[in-house]
């Protein structure tokens, strides 16, 4: 085991060695480059185009290309990138990761990989987390861009469709993760060219990379319509609920976040709803909208899971503490939570497109990102996303001091301690950042405050808004900042006057989150740039992640010590590796989750690029598509008659063979039974087809030019592949909710969706082409019709 270690130790100075050499490379043109003048300078971005189209690659013009970035930064920003932010910007050039602790300039290290990438012209989107860092990003570091020569644009989810269309059209793009989802989902539903905004996915570059690719990468994106429900089962659900009593009547497993009735639950729900059975398969969708109200009564929690605001439940994400206006829980857990909370319940839905971040991302042909905590998942970014994660040392030495956890046995007890050191740290004017996971404790302790007459500000989910305003000040002397996860991402806290002398930025967490990098990165909100500032986590044994993961091991431990105290407080360093020991546990179950959806995905991932393919073939298409129309006829003909003619001659069923043929492709006058009689299963197959290609033909005549054709033939087309396509994702989407239950048959879950998804998306092919032969074939062409 030393000795794995201590290769993986040598390899990371190897590879920081090579990086540091080519940064070299990079600084020895400084000389040559502060000589040029602006006219000069920003020439170079033409000459390194043509090169580029000369045959150099991106890797030659690398040294060069990165000088020039870095000079521009100096004149337009007013910034010189330091070596290691040049090491970090190879790293993001390379197609990998670059952790950089907190204040190390992360934004400043992507301008020189993001210009080198836009000489190519084929575009470079850089991805954040949310819009507000997407607008000053762009609008900050584009300074520096349109300067040197190269167009920004910034893709939000306000933008028309041609404000998106030139957005994606300039060189470098700013967008968050969700929106250039959202946008691929569409673009892949659209009927016409006109109606796409993307281009083809070059090279992305995803600030805060864990927080996109880890945290998010566990829910798909979906893009829902109309479906036909049964709403009023959501009440009645919600009211059966709410007369049951947690211990007796259902189980609540808080590790697995689970729920279900015991046999006093079922038996009070068979009673409820006038049952002999409640699991009768007649009450399926009664006992899944059950499931749903009980997971939305005992283990989701408002102000903590979601809020209600304006009358709408709206999802809090975990990770950053905000809102996600727009997204909505699947699978009828949202309306189970707007039956609960009792506002207006929105119609059910059926999937009509998804897809995993995952999968997403693995389109782009180059693929890195940036953040300070990535090393604790490498493993899942080598495997998932190919990329290695290399850690870039800091500029100046970390002044930090990280102290140990302190351990409270209640909630009560901890909040009054966290309030209590607020006080005394205020009073001495040393700015304070406390860290909560949900708005609830944001606002309890808020109140604590209140009450000691301390000033402070709250930033959750419900005022985001202000989020910028809030951040910038929270460095100043006596400032006392309560936030949730959000103000962990992206954020860099300013010392102001004094601060330093008054011990730097102090960090205060309040509860240890489900993930090790996200306590990481509150703790990094301090000491950067080799600031002083200090660290320290308050933990009780009523915190969630105790009571899920750690409670029993950390009781013991406490027992071991013979601590009773309802106030005593225990400070240890091993008491910090239990609590990671439970983090490393929930790490494990999230990334067993994410490694699910993803094999899942899997299946629909070949399937949707088949589709979307297809699709893209008929939408671009100038001239014609007989080519795509006339083997579609083809293949229908040979499925039905190949049905049809199973066995000897005698058994062959030529009634119904015509009665496709009639349905399908001619007028009935064309073809009889005797007509076919005494052909071999190749001559009826050649027969039909000729007679479809008549049809086809007096269609193209029926039609008075080309562009007509071509049109109709689109319409038909792109129609029915729609129309068969989201039924396929929803038939799918349905059976991955069900396919579970075979496991208790001893079936692999996975491999049964893997050999049903193969299955169902054959049908659906021979589906889609026997669908389009009949409508166009039989189609009523009308003159007077346009479009």
């Amino acid at each position: 085991m030393a000795n794995i270690l201590k290769k993986w130790v040598e390899s990371d100075r190897r590879e920081l060695r090579r990086i540091s050499d080519l940064a070299d490379k990079v600084e020895s043109y400084y000389d040559e480059y502060t000589k040029l003048t602006d006219d000069e300078l920003k020439a170079k971005t033409d000459e390194f185009r043509q090169r580029y189209q000369d045959g150099e690659t991106l890797d030659d013009l690398l040294p060069e290309g990165f000088a020039v970035a870095r000079e521009g930064a100096k004149r337009v920003l007013g910034m010189t990138p330091f070596h290691v932010q040049i090491m970090g910007g190879i790293v993001l050039h390379e197609g990998n990761i670059s952790e950089m602790k907190t204040g190390e300039g992360k934004t400043l290290t992507a301008t020189m990989p993001v210009y080198l990438n836009a000489i190519s012209g084929d575009g470079v989107h850089v991805v954040t987390v949310n819009e507000y860092l997407s607008e000053r990003d762009a609008t900050e570091m584009g300074e520096l861009y349109n300067w040197l020569g190269c167009s920004v644009g910034i893709n939000g989810a306000e933008k028309s469709p041609d404000e998106k269309r030139e957005a994606y059209a300039a060189d470098i793009t700013y967008s968050t993760n969700a929106e250039i989802g959202f946008d691929y989902l569409r673009d892949n539903m659209a009927v016409y060219q006109a109606d796409q905004v993307q281009r083809k996915m070059n090279y992305a570059l995803i600030d805060e990379v864990d927080s996109i690719l880890i945290d998010e990468a566990r829910t798909p994106l979906i893009i829902s319509g109309p479906s036909t429900g049964t709403s009023q089962l959501y009440d009645t659900a919600d009211r059966f609920a709410k007369t049951l009593k947690e211990d007796d009547d259902l189980k609540v497993d808080l590790e697995s976040k689970t729920v279900s009735l015991t046999n006093e639950g079922i038996e009070k729900a068979e009673k409820y709803f006038k049952l002999n059975n409640l699991y009768d398969a007649e009450n399926t969708a009664l006992t899944h909208h059950v499931d749903q109200a009980l997971r939305a009564n005992f283990i989701m929690f408002n102000n903590k899971d979601y809020v209600v605001s304006d009358g709408e439940v709206l999802i809090v994400d975990s990770f950053t503490g905000r809102t996600m206006p727009g997204r909505r829980f699947s699978d009828g857990l949202h309306q189970a939570l707007e039956s609960k909370e009792h506002v207006e319940i929105q119609d059910d839905s059926k999937t009509m497109a998804n897809i995993t971040y995952q999968n997403l991302f693995r389109i782009y042909k180059k693929l890195s990102g940036m953040t300070g905590t990535a090393k604790t998942e490498q493993e899942e970014f080598r495997e998932t996303y190919n990329m290695e994660t290399i850690t870039i040392p800091t500029n100046r030495p970390i002044d930090r001091d990280d102290q140990p956890d302190l351990l409270y046995p209640t909630l009560k007890s901890k909040f009054d301690a966290v309030a209590a050191r607020i006080k005394e740290l205020h009073e001495k004017g040393q700015p304070i950042l406390v860290g909560t996971v949900a708005v609830e404790t944001s606002e309890y302790l808020s109140n604590l405050l209140d009450q000691d007459h301390i000033p402070h500000v709250v930033l959750n989910a419900k005022n985001h808004a202000r989020e910028a305003d809030i951040v910038k000040n929270a460095g100043q002397k006596g400032a006392v900042t309560i936030a949730t996860n959000m103000a962990g991402r992206g954020t860099d806290i300013k010392l102001g006057p004094g601060v330093v002398e008054a011990g730097g930025l102090a960090v205060i967490g309040t509860e240890r989150h489900e993930s090790r990098r996200i306590d990481n990165q509150l703790r990094g909100r301090a000491g950067r740039q080799g600031d002083p500032g200090f660290s320290q986590f308050y933990l009780s044994l009523e915190d969630d992640l105790m009571l899920r993961f750690g409670g029993d091991r950390i009781k013991a431990f406490l027992d071991r010590m013979n601590v009773d105290d309802e106030d005593a407080v225990i400070k240890s360093r091993l008491l910090s590796r239990q609590v990671e020991s439970a983090q490393k546990r929930v790490e494990g179950n999230n990334f067993d989750s994410r490694k699910n959806v993803l094999q899942y995905d899997d299946v629909l991932r070949s399937q949707r690029e088949i589709i979307y393919e297809q699709r893209q073939q008929v939408i671009v298409e100038e001239e014609s598509l007989e080519n795509i129309m006339k083997p579609i006829f083809k293949r229908s003909i040979e499925r039905a008659v190949d049905s049809f003619t199973v066995g000897n001659e005698p058994d062959w069923k030529l009634d119904e063979i015509v009665n496709f043929a009639t349905t399908t492709l001619v007028h009935p006058d064309k073809i009889t039974e005797n007509d076919l009689k005494g052909l071999s299963s190749d001559e009826i197959k050649t027969k039909l087809n000729d007679l479809a290609k008549e049809v086809y033909n007096e269609k193209v005549n029926q039609l008075n030019n080309k562009a007509q054709v071509l049109e109709f033939s689109k319409v038909v087309l792109l129609r029915v592949i729609d129309s068969h396509w989201t039924d396929h994702i929803d038939t799918m989407d349905q059976f991955r909710q069900s396919v579970g239950l075979r496991g208790y048959g001893q079936l692999n879950p996975l491999v049964e969706y893997q050999t049903a998804g193969y299955t169902l998306f054959q049908e659906m092919i021979a589906d889609i082409e026997y669908e389009t032969t009949r409508l166009f074939m039989k189609s009523e062409i009308r003159q007077n019709v346009t479009r």
